[in-house]
Order: structure tokens, then sequence, then C-alpha cells
């Protein structure tokens, strides 16, 4: 097909899925009473719903009465007997996928994906770009190469079921029209070993018309990186037609300044929420803040206010009864097989009309060992404000409590890699510490109060984080540092690669 044709053909297309976004805007509410009702259709048919008599439940205060919140771990008897080879056991027939996933605490977990739910994670990758095209104009981009730093596609059997990395899962399903745009090559895509990985990416695309790159922002920066070091010049004049980065995974804001950079001019970028579990939403304006929450897709959302995490009985909100402002676990059940899931990401509204949301952190991801309950948006908000004001560079970062046994010795020790190291550590440190103090009042009690003393920086060596991932086999792919840990496990394996 002449490359030129694309764009023209994507047009009409985008147009149409824009317009399917905006009716999606205003009916929200009803679509997800419409997919609870067919979720409760399919799922009074299986070993789940016999259990939980979803024959019965009418209606959503039913159906909360009816299935309890559950995190993986809770829910894995369910995904046992799937690998066994049961068939109906969370929904009709078996998964045509298992997509397998390292959870940062329960090892590795398999998340059923359906013959139903596929198309939530492949049509909501497509109408994220095409929904960005109409918007924007900017069709151009569909005539280029395009990259997707992504898991090995290979798949291995799990109780019959082709089972792997999700990104690789989605690589079996991009349209024959976009293969042709598409590197790395499959065979690449297939390499384990991330650094050899990545030196095949950049021989496959040096050269090629690069004008759409996607993935996750610190393996994003090592591609860069690799490709700087080779070429000598930033990224604009190694590919001159790259105009858009789509990336998602973790919070843009603290390798953002860094990217850029490396890129040498301002370019589109689009945020995506995608997971295992489902691609819950994508950025929809330039203008505003917040991802666009994706109702109309096969899932069926709930939301536990942070208060309530833990509780045996959480109270738990429908779609229609959440505000903007506070803070939530976010509960999925789909047609996948899910119920009442609990996928361990923390959201905030910006915005009820549409319903955009920010994610602010993970539910385990969180620092109380004093009563504080610092979350990530609030560690990550304080260290950009600081970097922003004194002209600094963030390469990665991570927070951990340091518990002294004497009174008022303890404090938050940060672990940050700097582009460039602070000419006056502590007066930055201090900058962060009132930038922390300003986001959450606990923490301002328990330094004003002496209980706490401010908080302390060891600065880790150039690609210190990148060896440590190295070192504990999660370099590449999908992996990311955790921003806090409420112990010290992974700060005394950071402790060898500080300067």
């Amino acid at each position: 097909m002449n490359m030129k044709i694309k764009s023209f053909l994507a047009r009409p297309f985008a147009s149409y899925v824009y317009k399917a976004v905006q009716r999606g805007m205003t009916s929200a509410v009803a679509d997800q009473e419409a997919i609870l009702k067919g979720l409760l259709q399919v799922g009074s048919k299986t070993e789940f719903g016999t259990e939980h008599k979803l024959s019965e439940v009418k209606n959503y205060p039913e159906f909360s009465q009816a299935v309890p919140v559950r995190d993986y771990e809770q829910f894995s008897p369910y995904i046992s007997r799937i690998k066994e080879g049961r068939h109906n056991v969370l929904w009709k027939g078996q998964p045509i996928y298992l997509a397998k996933t390292s959870g940062t605490t329960s090892g590795i977990k398999y998340i059923p994906i359906t013959k139903d739910s596929i198309s939530n994670h492949t049509n909501t990758a497509r109408n994220a770009l095409l929904y960005y095209m109409a918007t924007t104009g900017n069709s151009a981009f569909s005539n280029g190469k395009m990259i997707f730093l992504s898991g090995s596609p290979e798949l291995e059997r799990v109780g019959g079921i082709p089972t792997g990395r999700l990104s690789g899962i989605v690589n079996h399903h991009i349209p024959g029209y976009l293969r042709a745009n598409q590197l790395p090559s499959y065979e690449t895509n297939c390499i384990e070993d991330w650094e050899t990985k990545l030196d095949k990416i950049v021989e496959e695309t040096l050269g090629q018309n690069m004008t759409l790159i996607s993935g996750i922002p610190p393996w994003v920066q090592m591609y860069f990186d690799r490709l700087v070091e080779r070429k000598g010049m930033p990224i604009k004049d190694i590919f001159p037609d790259f105009s858009v980065l789509v990336h998602g995974g973790v919070n843009f804001e603290p390798y953002k300044s860094r990217l850029f950079e490396s890129i040498g001019k301002p370019i589109d970028t689009i945020e995506t929420f995608p997971a295992s579990e489902g691609f819950f939403a994508f950025q929809d304006s330039r203008e505003e803040e917040g991802l666009l929450l994706n109702t109309n897709s096969g899932i069926f959302y709930e939301f536990i206010p942070a208060a309530e995490i833990g509780k045996e009985r959480p109270v738990r909100l429908s779609l229609k009864e959440v505000t903007t402002g506070e803070n939530y676990a976010l509960v999925v059940s789909n047609n996948a097989g899910l119920w009442g899931y609990s996928i361990g990401d923390m959201v905030r509204f910006v915005s009820v009309n549409p319903y955009r949301l920010v994610v602010t952190g993970r539910t385990k991801h969180f620092i109380s060992a004093f009563g504080e309950h610092v979350i990530g948006e609030e560690v990550e908000y304080s260290l950009m404000k600081a970097a922003a004001e004194t002209g600094l560079q963030i390469t990665e970062f991570t927070v951990a409590p340091m518990i002294r046994q004497e009174k008022g010795r303890s404090y938050h020790e940060w672990f940050v890699e700097f582009g460039d190291r602070p000419a006056d550590l502590s007066a930055f440190a201090i900058r962060v510490d009132n930038h922390l103090r300003s986001k959450n009042i606990y923490y301002d009690d328990l330094i004003s109060g002496n209980i706490l003393q401010p908080l302390q920086i060891r600065t880790v060596k150039k690609n210190g984080f990148i060896d440590y991932m190295k070192s504990v086999g999660r370099l590449g792919g999908q992996n990311k540092v955790p921003r806090l840990s409420n112990d010290r496990k992974l700060a005394t394996e950071l402790e060898k690669y500080v300067e």
C-alpha cells in the first residue's frame, strides 16, 4: 500500500472514532450500568457465578454485596482452576491467553484475556492514536515507521493456554496494514536479554523514518541514550519526522525534561493507562489534565476511597458516585472474568464531565512507617518541583523509611540519580522536604513535632538504577522501579549503587 495513502485512509476512520468517543463521554454512566448487566448475564453461568449467586443480582448495590473485593492472592484459586484446564470458571469457555505479569508483591500473576476482552486492549490502543489524529490533524505519522518497545511476543502454554507478556500478546493482533510500518522485527522482539535487544533495536531503527515511538519512559530513555551515543546528535536529527511519543506505565513528569532534552525539540505525547487487566484510559486532550476513562469497553469500574482501603467491607462507589480530588483504589470487573478485582492502582478524578483521572500511585506503595501515609503522587510532585526550581534533572528515584531506635532520629531516605549532582545537596533536600510538607499534613506534623527529622538524599551513581534492575533480572520491558516502599528491602540493595 502506498505509504501516503495510509494517512489519507486513516482520516475518515479517525473522525468516526472521534465521534464515538465524544458520544461515550455523555453516556458513561448508562454505559457502565449496561456493561454490569451484560457481565452478570454471562457470569451467572460460570463456577464463580454459581458460588456468588450472580443470577439473583439485579443492580449495583446487590452486586457489591454479592461479590467481595479481592486482590490477586485472594483471586488466584480461580486462576489455578483455569490453569488446570477447567472451563467456565470465571467466564464462558476458557481464556484465549493468560497475560503474565510480574506482581510487585505476589511474584508472577496470570491474568485471563478472553475472546470478548482482547478487543479492549487492541481497539483502545488504536483509538488513542486515531483520536489524537482527529483532534490535532497530525496524520503524517501513520506514513512512517513506528516502534513499540515491548515484551517478547513468544508465548508458552500454561494449562494448554498461550501465555506471555501482555505487550507480546497484543503484538499478535496488530492489523496487517500497520505491520509493515512496525519495528523492531519479530525476531528482535523475541530477544529476552534487554541490553542485547536494545542494541538490535538501535541497529534496526537507525536510518529508518521513525515517526512514532511508544514505551515506558525509562526504557525509551535508554533507547534514546544508545542512539545519541552512536550518532553524537539529538534524536530530532536522527529521526527528523519523529512527531509522537506514546507513553504509559509510570508517571511521565520525572522523565519528561530529560526525554525532551534527548529529542531536542518539543513533540506531542499521548499518555495511556494500559494494564493486563484492561486498557483503562488514554489522553484525549492537549489542554485538559488527565486521561479519559474507557467507560464502554467491557469493563465495569468501582472505586474505594483511600481511607477505606484494607477494611473488611470497604465503601465501594460506582462511577456516578465519584467526586474530583479524592484518591480511590481502582476495582474492575470485566469480560475477561475478573470480578471485584483490585488492580493495585490509586486514581484521582480531575473531572467528572467527562470522567478524566490521573494515576496517583499504587495501593501497596506508600510510606506510613510513622502514620504519615505518603503516596507516589506526593513524592513525585515534591522532587519535580524542587528540580524545576533549581534547573536539575532527575534520572530515577525511590524513597524508603529509615527507622532509628532513638527518639527523633528517623527520617525518609531518598535514593536519587541526578543528571548532574546539585552543588548544594542539603539545600536541595530541604527544598524537597518543604514541598512534601506542603502536600501532606501528617508528614508536616511529624516534622514540626520533631518526631521525624527532615528527609535525607543519597545520590545514586550514573546508571545505578539500571545496574540494580539488571542485578535482579528485571531490566527492560514492562518493569518499573517502585517509587515508595514501606520497608528497607529495595533501599538495602540500592546502597551498593550510592556514590
